[in-house]
This record gives structure tokens, sequence and C-alpha cells, in this order.
């Protein structure tokens, strides 16, 4: 399947959920692209996983907002490859850089220069202690194995469905017991 084919497969899977994220943050080693960039060089032309133009195509018509977040120690050849793969116009946000706080600092950035809160947030990574950390924060996070595919946006539109839900819930009962709290305090005056 062509990247057009995986971009209509992907349109197809988004219109069955209702709520879309509106800013998608995806790693690059072993998520985009199958590979540690600082393994290789600028002068070589990258490839992405078969399933990654199509997606992210895809969620650009649909209006979502796309980022990075890379623990890269060499941004310099990340930036170079999203350059000749032509996708790195697509990410309102590109925080490629090392660091040892498993990418809470790369969704700050991200998150002060989009202004979009952590619930409205999907991410896709390959290591588990980057989802547990970015999952504290009320970003959606989703480990992906062999790339980000088909199975895996499916998967991260149902847990983003999930976690709105019961973010709505909680809020209803906050209002619910907010309301029954003031009613009792009047009552008892």
């Amino acid at each position: 399947m062509g990247d057009e084919g995986v971009k209509n497969e992907a349109m197809e899977i988004m219109s069955l959920f209702q709520v879309l994220p509106r800013l998608v943050v995806f790693d690059l080693d072993y998520t985009l692209w199958p590979f540690y960039c600082e393994c290789r060089s600028k002068r070589e032309m990258p490839s992405l996983y078969p399933h990654a133009k199509g997606i992210l195509y895809a969620l650009k018509d649909k209006g979502a907002n796309l980022a990075i977040a890379s623990r890269s120690p060499t941004p310099d050849i990340a930036n170079t490859f999203l350059d000749k793969l032509e996708i790195k116009p697509m990410f309102v946000a590109q925080e490629i850089f090392s660091s040892w706080t498993h990418k809470t600092e790369h969704f700050q950035r991200i998150n002060r220069r989009t202004g979009i809160p952590y619930n409205e947030m999907l991410f896709f990574d390959d290591e588990d202690r980057n989802i547990e950390a970015v999952s504290k924060m009320g970003v959606t996070s989703i480990l992906v194995r062999n790339g980000v595919n088909l199975g895996a946006l499916r998967q991260g539109l149902t847990k983003f469905t999930q976690n709105l839900d019961s973010l709505e819930r909680n809020k209803q009962r906050w209002k619910n017991f907010s309301r029954k709290s003031s009613s009792s305090e009047r009552d008892q005056s």
C-alpha cells in the first residue's frame, strides 16, 4: 500500500472518531524512521516507516497540528533528513535536542509554543520511559514497536477518546459534587 492508500485508510480510521487530538507529536528514531540518526550520515537518503508519510498527510488534511519531540544528540542530521524527506514544513513545533528528562522538557516547550493543552495531544514513541513520563503530564501516549502504522493510529485515537471521555466524566462529577457541597452549606446556615 503506497502513501496515498495509507492516507485514505488513515482518513477512514479518523472518520470513526468524533473528536481528534489538536496536536499529534512524534518521536523520530524508530518511530517515524527505522534507525538512529546519530548512526547515519547527512549525505544518506533516509526513509520513513511504510505507513508514516500517509498518516502524516491524513492528520494534516483532518486539521491536526503535528510536532516532533526527539532526544537526538544530532539535531543537524535529523533536520537534514526531515528536509530530504520533504516533511519538515508539516510540523508546527520541532523540539529536537539531547536531554535526560524523558521528553518532559520537549513537551513543555511544545506547549508554550502552541498553547495546546497536554490533554489535547497524542504522542507516539518507541521508548517506555518516554511514554510513562509524558503520560503523567496528561498527554495520551502510545508505544510503537515497529514504527508508527495504521494500527498504532487506531490505538492512539481510541485511547485519546477514552481519556477525553474520562476527563469529561470527572469534570461532571466535580460539578455535581460542588453543587451538592454548596447546597448543603446553605442548608446548614
